[in-house]
């Protein structure tokens, strides 16, 4: 008798959890921003970059957002050698899927375009294992098999309080909690990436030459020049110049107006 209320509890935990995943898929609905990227696909394949762009474009300017958009568009600036904009959606991409091994190759590559050669700074390698463990996997991968796990985990919890045979009610139920934990962990890691990526304002230089400067004005030293394709760090804001660090631990002062956020 204790367990009904138990297996009602499961149930339209369940019945939720069902609920809160067909959300999206509604949400969802809306075709055009799809079918505007399949035209921007459709030219792509043509060689006919500029309009690609323009499609793609026009699905950006709609709130539409994706790996796949951001990529073609990154892959339309780099046919045009447009290096700065194929960069940032590179980079707008890589944080959507940190993992992808195909943007990260071309982003390699549209680095090897521009003018700035800069050394980053090495990483304690306990950082950098840290790193590579929570972008072992991309977000969306993590996303799927944590819906995945949390479905499957209270399917065999709810198996659980049907079974009649010991074994099986032990085995369904242990299943059934190491699938969740899983799907926590998976949680958690995704969390992780989230925090870690968006916790970073950083942005590419757009400016052919951009002087950085030792304080927000004009009339300030300029300590160093950084050109056009250029990642950076952005640490402060102040009346229209922002307080850029580069990878390889210089930092200045730099308009605002020559940079693009990521």
């Amino acid at each position: 008798m204790r367990s009904r209320p138990m297996h009602k509890y499961l149930k339209y935990t369940l019945y939720a959890w069902l609920l809160l995943l067909a959300m999206p898929l509604l949400s969802s609905a809306n075709e055009q921003p799809e079918a505007l990227l399949k035209k921007g696909n459709s030219a792509y394949a043509k060689e006919q970059y500029k309009e690609a762009l323009a499609a793609y474009q026009q699905a950006l300017d709609a709130g539409y957002e994706s790996v796949a958009l951001y990529f073609n568009t990154a892959n339309a600036y780099y046919k045009l050698a447009e290096m700065p904009a194929a960069i940032l959606n590179y980079e707008k991409a890589a944080k959507l899927a940190p993992g992808d091994e195909d943007i990260q190759l071309n982003l390699k590559l549209a680095n090897l375009k521009i003018t700035d050669r800069i050394e980053d700074v090495p990483e304690f390698f306990l950082t950098t294992w840290w790193k590579s463990f929570i972008f072992s996997f991309s977000a969306k991968t993590l996303a799927v098999f944590n819906v995945t796990s949390f479905i499957v985990g209270f399917v065999l919890l709810i198996a659980y309080l049907f079974l009649t045979a010991v074994g099986h009610k032990k085995l369904a139920f242990y299943a059934g909690i190491i699938v969740l934990s899983l799907g926590l962990i998976s949680f958690i890691v995704v969390n992780v990436q989230s925090g870690y990526l968006n916790g970073k304002s950083q942005a590419i230089v757009f400016r052919g030459a951009a002087d950085v400067k030792s304080g927000p004005d004009a009339k300030q030293k300029t300590l160093f020049v950084i050109h056009a394709g250029t990642k950076v760090s952005i640490k402060a804001n102040n009346n229209g110049w922002i307080n850029v660090v580069l990878s390889n631990g210089n930092s200045g002062w730099i308009a605002a107006s020559d940079v693009k956020e990521i």
